[in-house]
């Protein structure tokens, strides 16, 4: 089974950008937003604990996403094409 590439990377960077948006979200919901800088915030320039922070979270995310899915989908597809056995 191959994958869609390009489908399988939007995927991904949807999820991963909605993903981290209501995390920051959730976070600011029960703690307020800090404007802190977090781990994510070192690897994602201007993602930090606040609605603006959320925001560029969402787009880092989603470039992250795509790039990552789309990777992933040709390195399955690829090894998928090396390694599959021929039907019996």
């Amino acid at each position: 089974m191959k994958l869609n590439v390009a489908a399988f990377a939007v995927t991904c960077g949807i999820l991963w950008g909605l993903g981290l948006f209501l995390g920051t979200l959730w976070i600011m919901l029960f703690e307020g937003a800090t404007g802190d800088v977090t781990f994510i915030g070192r690897v994602y320039l201007g993602y930090n604990i606040s609605p603006l922070g959320a925001v560029i979270g969402l787009v880092w995310g989603l470039a992250d996403g795509l790039v990552g899915g789309a990777v992933f989908a040709f390195l399955y597809n690829t090894l998928q094409a090396v390694f599959a056995r021929p039907a019996q």
